[in-house]
């Protein structure tokens, strides 16, 4: 479901009433998949309450996951894929014991190939955005295009297609989609536009690429 959407929503707000509300918008928009960061204040409880509400409609994930134990218990909560702002192999080995989608967050190359070759499904490139973008993807899907790559850092309205067509499979964007200024407005409807946007953007850049490959 992330690849087929392309995005995947980071969910980092100040409450965990703000996380289900921005996730129920986003659903609207047309989005199938968020990942709920561990730096929401309880955090763990707004997994709960989004499994229960929106069950296999939603793939729900958990971010900011720093160690095996946090990892288990997003898991017990209903999180089916997790995510790491760093290269931990001890977390990735929890999430493959329980054969669950894991996006460990690497920068080097060393590390992508490493967090890949540990068993990652994907590797979260973080942050990308300080390191070149859709440029550094590029570079480094050069040696590794085996490797799925979800850059996250620098993500937004006009930088999502430049990263897919530079090989990312998916992209990781958080205040571009999500942000506290609109969730303490109550202002969730901009996130469901932001959500029906986000796709639309996508699914033009995968249509031009796909376009692109016939040409050649």
């Amino acid at each position: 479901m992330i690849v087929e959407s392309g995005i995947v929503p980071v969910v980092r707000t100040e409450s965990a009433a703000g996380a289900i509300q921005a996730i129920q918008a986003i659903y609207r928009g047309g989005i199938r998949a968020a990942e709920i960061t561990m730096t929401v204040p309880g955090a763990i409880q707004a997994l709960e309450k989004v499994a229960d509400e929106f069950g296999d409609r939603m793939v729900l994930g958990a971010g900011t996951v720093l160690d095996p134990e946090t990892a288990r218990a997003c898991m017990l909560a209903g999180a089916v894929f997790f995510v790491t702002p760093s290269l931990k192999l001890s977390t990735i080995e929890m999430v493959k014991r329980y054969s669950k989608v894991m996006m460990p967050g690497a920068l080097t190359p060393t590390e992508i190939l490493t967090a890949w070759e540990a068993g990652a499904d994907a590797v979260k490139v973080f942050p990308c955005g300080n390191v070149g973008g859709a440029k550094y993807i590029k570079s480094v899907k050069a040696p590794f295009p085996h490797i799925e790559m979800v850059p996250t850092g620098g993500v937004n309205l006009e930088t999502a297609p430049e990263f897919l067509k530079a090989g990312a499979c998916a992209v990781g964007v958080g205040a571009e989609l999500i942000d506290s200024a609109n969730i303490r407005a109550g202002k969730f409807e901009v996130f469901e536009h932001r959500a029906r946007h986000f796709l639309e953007i996508i699914a033009k850049a995968r249509a031009e690429m796909g376009a692109a490959f016939q040409k050649n």
